[in-house]
């Protein structure tokens, strides 16, 4: 039987400043995993016993360790040695070259943490020598040199995503027009041009979740035909967020009050949705309920 401590996870994130330890820690919280941002070493262990003590709440730990912590960065290489021997513990270290270095720097306009009255050149071959170590035993190097930030998280989402992490998360939201667009969606489809089911005295009490509701609308001339054309459309778009790891969004599909039409069309895209690869799809109905 497999203990909480063989399944717990810590993977310690390091490496040069301006290699993208930001991006990386972002792709991870996207995935799941419980980030914590410039932790000093000495903080690791107590780290992994609280997350072994909150059980399966916290199984995937990131810790980003970095130059920040001044004289406690010192004891980074003695934790994780003694860490390793009790936990499942990886080191993921970013590198890149010196020129990357020094054009990202002057990009933010910010002086590297261990230039101190020297160049930015001396802070990065300071941060080298101190790493050196800690890169040599990383069981994975990264270099992000001719990656951009969509590359990189690219890169974390293929080495870190979980079998059954999905690529998209995608919300499909069922609207009324009458009370205003979605602020969030990223796409609207209008249903308006199919006939309301609110002018039919019997289909009127009812929305788009009742069987004689859904039937009704896509048993309207152009809906299948649009139903089936949007999803098509929208495969390529979906694939494409995932390779630019835009992993939410939410297409809104609009009709008057967001009751008969939206709703059934929403839920009959979602089920078409759902068998796309690496997509994983909720519905939501906005206004569902609103006189």
């Amino acid at each position: 039987m497999t203990s909480h401590a063989d399944r717990q996870e810590l993977l310690i994130v390091t490496g040069m400043s301006g290699a993208g330890r930001s991006t990386v820690g972002n792709a991870l919280e996207d995935l799941g995993w419980y980030v914590v941002d410039n932790l000093p070493p000495q903080m690791l262990r107590p780290l992994v016993e609280l997350a072994q003590h909150a059980g399966n709440a916290l199984p995937r730990i990131a810790a980003i360790v970095d130059v920040r912590g001044g004289r406690l960065f010192a004891d980074v290489q003695q934790a994780v040695s003694t860490m390793r021997d009790n936990a499942n513990v990886r080191v993921l270290f970013l590198d890149t070259t010196d020129a990357v270095l020094v054009r990202r720097f002057e990009q933010v306009r910010r002086p590297h943490p261990l230039q101190e009255d020297g160049t930015l050149l001396d802070g990065i071959a300071a941060e080298r020598k101190l790493m050196e170590e800690l890169r040599s035993g990383s069981d994975i190097v990264i270099d992000t040199s001719e990656l951009n930030i969509h590359q990189l998280a690219t890169s974390i989402q293929e080495k870190f995503a979980e079998a059954e992490t999905p690529g998209a998360q995608v919300t499909i939201l069922s609207f009324g027009f009458k009370y205003g667009l979605p602020t969030d969606a990223d796409l609207v489809a209008d249903m308006r041009f199919l006939p309301n089911p609110f002018w039919n005295p019997e289909m009127r009490p009812y929305t788009g979740l009742d069987p004689k509701v859904r039937d009704y609308v896509l048993a309207q001339e152009g809906a299948r035909e649009f139903i089936d054309a949007y999803a098509v459309a929208l495969a390529p778009v979906l694939a494409g967020y995932q390779r630019e790891n835009k992993r939410h969004a939410t297409i809104a599909v609009g009709c008057t009050g967001g009751k008969h039409r939206s709703v059934a069309v929403a839920e009959e895209l979602a089920t078409l949705l759902r068998g796309l690869p690496g997509v994983a799809v909720s519905v939501k109905h906005r206004d569902l309920g609103r006189e």
